[in-house]
């Protein structure tokens, strides 16, 4: 079983180091559910990160069998692609003004990876709190079936 600090990804303090002060108020405030009192959990997402919209992999198009999902134009044969990590495709002058908006697929809200620090971080906290309700859930289950 995974110790506190590794189930909520944080590490201890070192010697001599000092707590974060913010961070605790920020914790504080996400616990008892002031962000989305304040609105923070209404934000919308920042663009895609840079890095990962240049290295999108190109897709060269075979056989004409779908269409993308943006325009709903169907794809040609010989048509170039970009295809998302979730393996949706989508023309390049499609998808690539939409990612410079937000980093989510348009078809099924894959997310991203951001340049923005701070959005990464609120991300990564709402992954591992659904992680911990998926394991109270089994371990309920498991207790009580």
């Amino acid at each position: 079983m995974a110790g506190y600090f590794e189930e909520m990804g944080w590490t201890e303090l070192g010697d001599g180091e000092t707590p974060n002060q913010l961070l605790h108020l920020a914790r504080l405030l996400r616990d008892f559910g002031m962000f989305e009192e304040l609105g923070e959990g209404k934000r919308l997402p920042p663009p895609a990160s840079k890095r990962i919209v240049n290295n999108l992999p190109e897709l060269e198009i075979k056989q004409a069998e779908e269409s993308c999902p943006v325009c709903l134009i169907e794809f040609r044969p010989s048509d170039k692609t970009k295809v998302l990590p979730c393996d949706h495709k989508f023309h390049p002058q499609c998808i690539l003004p939409w990612l410079a908006k937000t980093n989510t697929c348009p078809f099924c809200r894959h997310e991203l990876e951001t340049d923005d620090e701070q959005y990464e971080e609120y991300r990564k906290a709402k992954l591992r709190e659904k992680q911990r309700e998926e394991d109270i859930e089994t371990l309920h289950n498991s207790m009580f079936s």
